[in-house]
């Protein structure tokens, strides 16, 4: 009998080292080049553990790009709940998570933002940020705090191409930007 035989199942487990082998892979190289042989392998586990819990490649790109939009979410919601609320919270909050993401590994990383022009990841993206936008529509729709929205973006794209440096400093960029967040700001 082979050890397989004799270790406990611990689906679950497997599950989620799937999951995270496979949020490993497309943060790195994009949702489009997922291989089953390469997330089993990146988990440990069978190519036959892909299937039975997702089925088939597009069951598993689709619990991926899920796991990627909750870790999205989650570090958001960490930072928004952190924040002081009222005018200006999403957008300080969406400041936080670009120009500070949790560690090296978070999907508002810069090897990251590749992934997000994947088409399938793109559209949960889209989806995710209107429905943010819906609930703070109350404290982050001014112009202004859109004005600065899109320059975090501006400079996240740059990142993620190496376009354009930011003098005098990334740093300095954000004071600037958060400084914007505040009702009374020039």
């Amino acid at each position: 009998m082979s050890d397989a035989h004799r270790r406990p199942k611990t689906p679950e487990a497997t599950r989620q080292a799937l999951l995270d082998a496979g949020v490993r892979l497309a943060l790195a190289e994009g949702l489009a080049t997922l291989a089953l042989p390469a997330v089993s392998a990146e988990a440990a586990v069978t190519k036959g553990a892909v299937f039975h819990h997702f089925g088939n490649r597009q069951g598993l790109v689709e619990a991926v790009a899920a796991e990627i939009l909750a870790r999205i979410d989650a570090e958001f919601q960490a930072a928004l709940g952190a924040g002081a609320g009222g005018f200006g919270a999403l957008t300080r909050a969406y400041l936080h998570c670009i120009f500070h993401p949790a560690n090296s590994h978070s999907p508002w990383a810069t090897p990251s933002l590749r992934s997000l022009a994947d088409t399938a990841l793109a559209g949960l993206w889209r989806d995710w940020i209107a429905a943010q936008m819906a609930v703070h529509a109350d404290t982050d729709s001014d112009t202004a705090l859109v004005a600065v929205r899109l320059a975090a973006d501006g400079y996240w794209m740059s990142r993620v191409f190496g376009s354009v440096p930011v003098p005098p400093g990334p740093e300095a960029l954000f004071a600037h930007l958060l400084a914007r967040t505040r009702k009374d700001a020039p």
